[in-house]
């Protein structure tokens, strides 16, 4: 069987992300294994050439310490979650944390770009799939609507 001890979930704080989260919580509660919640907050290009200063870097990483924060709500009890900040190419900083941390799994969202969008901004999942050292699962839409008595099951285990 394929053991689960470390599981990624790069998250840009989408609704296609909180469904990945779901997942992923579900998948590190099922294996025992830890939930790794990581944000990469990316420098932006400034006109003129000029670079981000210091000021307008911190401003982004305090903002998405804060938005991070909105999931240790929606972890529930028996998870192990480590979160994380960084800065820098999303793509890249998700495979090195990868492959830093040993992940055996990434579980992200994709805004599913067809086209020219894809070409012109890329695809960090895509990027991911390609080169990451572990399995991937996208995640690319909401999971159907839970039916009544599922919904019912769920809460009564809950208790």
């Amino acid at each position: 069987m394929f053991a689960l001890n470390t599981i990624l979930h790069p998250t840009d704080f989408s609704e296609r992300s909180d469904v990945a989260f779901q997942l992923a919580s579900s998948l590190a509660k099922d294996h025992g294994a830890k939930l790794l919640v990581l944000h990469v907050v990316q420098p932006r290009a400034v006109a003129y050439g000029e670079a981000i200063s210091d000021l307008a870097l911190k401003e982004c990483m305090e903002k998405a310490w804060q938005d991070i924060e909105r999931y240790r709500a929606k972890e529930g009890s028996g998870l192990v979650v480590e979160h994380l900040v960084e800065e820098g190419d999303p793509a890249t900083r998700i495979l090195q944390v990868a492959a830093d941390r040993g992940c055996d799994l990434i579980v992200m969202g994709t805004h599913g770009r067809r086209g020219l969008a894809r070409l012109l901004m890329g695809s960090v999942a895509e990027q991911v799939v390609r080169k990451a050292p572990c399995p991937v699962v996208t995640v690319k839409q909401q999971f159907p609507a839970q039916t009544e008595e599922a919904a019912k099951a769920e809460a009564a285990q809950a208790m």
